[in-house]
């Protein structure tokens, strides 16, 4: 379930041999040493509506999370002991329930829509503060406001439960899907490539703003237009929220938290993320001292998070670095420690430093 530790998932699994008439939830994080899915070299057609030129959203500190994450590192939290195959050219994709004009369209049909490139951060409801759940891409698909046009949809609606191809389920606000400002998307494209099979091909959702596990749909094959009251989804069954918008965060990377560094000059620097309010401040604070203002990387996409950093005369001895962001809408992240459960952990991400001469 979303939340458990690495350590006690390794533990548990072992457990979790002899129960295999039972079943279990199989947990992946980061990339594989196979890329599953479209042919290699697969060409992807070209959108409508171009991806934005990034500018410096990079710093290009080494060490630092770069502002596109890799495929092969994007991470991963499956509840399908196999990875699907789903054959593009037999996928389709049925819409039902509170609708006037109930559809099925298939692969080629979806991409016969306006395609449109976004940069997006997804992040998993059970990322722990200064967790690794967490990735930004540039994604290529259809808008889902736009195929959901097609459907009609009856007053009082106000979820969609979507439905992979494995069965598992998950309900999204409908104001996300239909929201013009938002860019949720059907995506089969994942930072120039096709989408990868385990990131979900040939189909899968993107809804900025939401945790994963209430928008992320991967290899999606329905969508039911229906009302919160009339569901539950797949964790929602399990005590985890119905519906989670993504809580303001922000993550220390360098110096590597608990490590050794050099007296002398050193950057601070990590990311923060309010994906579909954005980040407009960030302060990093060391031991006692008063909270001091870091320079953002000048690329501001509220849908992404964003790089930040503070030069730091590192001095002799063991150091508490701290870190909080601020959302686009003025609002400073939550100081109280919180778990994942039920809705995203909060709490500012702090960490001792050992100077040494």
């Amino acid at each position: 379930a979303p939340g458990v530790d690495r350590r006690d998932f390794v533990r548990g699994a072992v457990a979790l041999g002899t129960l295999g008439a039972v079943g279990f939830t199989a947990w992946r994080w980061g990339g594989s040493t196979t890329d599953l899915g479209p042919a290699a070299g697969a060409a992807l057609p070209r959108p409508l509506s171009p991806g934005p030129t990034v500018g410096q959203a990079d710093f290009g500190i080494p060490g630092l999370s770069p502002y596109f994450t890799p495929n092969t590192d994007f991470y991963r939290v499956d509840t399908s002991i196999v990875v699907p195959q789903v054959n593009a050219s037999s996928w389709q994709l049925k819409i039902t329930g509170m609708v006037d004009n109930p559809i099925t369209i298939g692969y080629e049909e979806l991409l016969r829509g306006k395609l449109i490139e976004r940069d997006v951060t997804l992040t998993c409801v059970s990322n722990e503060v200064g967790g690794d759940l967490i990735g930004n891409a540039r994604w290529l698909g259809v808008p889902i406001r736009d195929v959901l046009k097609s459907v009609g949809i009856r007053p009082g609606a106000d979820a969609i439960k979507s439905t992979s191809v494995d069965g598992w389920t998950a309900g999204t606000p409908l104001s996300a899907l239909t929201d013009p400002g938002r860019d949720a998307m059907f995506a089969i494209g994942m930072n120039g490539v096709a989408l990868p099979a385990q990131h979900g091909y040939p189909v899968r959702m993107v809804v900025p703003g939401h945790y994963g596990f209430v928008s992320a749909t991967k290899w999606v094959t329905h969508l039911e237009v229906t009302r919160f009251d009339d569901f539950e989804a797949y964790w929602t069954k399990r005590g985890w929220s119905a519906q989670a918008p993504i809580k303001t965060e922000s993550r220390l990377e360098l110096p590597v938290p608990y490590g050794d560094i050099k007296a002398g000059p050193t950057t601070i620097a990590g990311v923060a993320w309010a994906q579909h309010r954005g980040i407009s401040k960030v302060e990093v604070q060391v031991d006692d001292e008063p909270w001091r203002t870091a320079t953002l990387a000048p690329w501001s996409n509220p849908d992404t998070w964003r790089q930040w950093r503070i030069d730091w005369v590192a001095p002799k001895g063991t150091h508490n670095l701290s870190v909080r962001a601020t959302d686009g809408a003025g609002v400073v992240q939550v100081v109280q420690n919180a778990s994942p459960v039920p809705d995203g952990a909060t709490g500012y991400h702090s960490a001792s430093i050992r100077v040494i001469p």
